[in-house]
């Protein structure tokens, strides 16, 4: 059983925090932060992100795996508000990343992976912050992960720490970031998945969310779509197999 105190950087999200805003893109971590904001906020808004990625497949996606999770729990659907889509192209722009230009994944000479695209996580959260700011959301909700991730320096809690008091003090408004994913595993994030919505939960994240950095859908493995050799997939499917071992033993 996962510790739900344990969940975020900021977990109190009762009182005046009723009403959250979900950085969605459609995969396995965003879609199970979707399922928990809708299972803790009166109302939840979803905001996707348009930045010429290679697996632009997920701006698909991410509709229909938002519908087919008001579909599969009537009890969320009247929960879930609406959907916004920012475009981002800008970073498309600066380039040299992995997940913007047409390149084979491979470490940088800093250490990180060219999948890492600089500022990315950054600029969402701002333009998060913006975004709850005007419709009336005092949460943002993001899957950035600690735990199993590429290093990713704007994934750290520090980072998601200094982004919600810099957001608080340049907007002159009490916005809390919830980090649900930040401490769990691939493994983890399955079992969170499971104690939210069972095996039906399990089911549409396996079937109808993307990881893929490739943007391939047309294989469907026991933990997904994907090309299962990119970073994304690999990770995806590592974290599968434990929580099926988890599961039988």
């Amino acid at each position: 059983m996962i510790s739900r105190s344990s969940l975020s950087i900021s977990s109190s999200a009762t009182g005046c925090h009723k009403a959250a805003l979900v950085l969605f893109s459609g995969g396995q971590d965003s879609t199970t932060c979707l399922a928990q904001a809708l299972a803790r906020h009166e109302r939840v808004e979803t905001l996707g992100f348009d930045y010429g990625q290679r697996h632009g497949v997920e701006m698909q996606v991410r509709l229909r795996a938002r519908q087919a999770l008001a579909d599969a729990f009537p009890e969320w659907r009247g929960r879930l508000g609406e959907d916004h889509v920012l475009s981002l192209d800008v970073l498309s722009q600066i380039g040299g990343s992995s997940l913007t230009d047409d390149v084979a994944f491979e470490m940088q000479a800093d250490g990180l992976p060219n999948t890492f695209v600089p500022g990315r996580n950054l600029l969402f959260l701002t333009l998060a912050g913006a975004l709850a700011y005007r419709r009336g959301l005092s949460v943002i909700v993001t899957g950035v992960c600690e735990t199993d991730f590429s290093g990713y320096p704007d994934c750290r809690d520090d980072t998601m720490k200094a982004m919600q008091l810099a957001l608080n003090l340049g907007l002159e408004r009490r916005l809390l970031i919830e980090t649900p994913l930040m401490w769990l595993d691939k493994a983890q994030t399955w079992q969170l998945a499971q104690e939210l919505g069972g095996d039906r939960l399990v089911e549409l994240i396996r079937k109808e969310t993307h990881t893929c950095y490739l943007g391939v859908r047309e294989q469907l493995h026991d933990w997904g779509y994907g090309c299962g050799e990119c970073p994304a997939c690999r990770l995806r499917a590592q974290g599968w197999e434990r929580w099926e071992r988890q599961q039988k033993g």
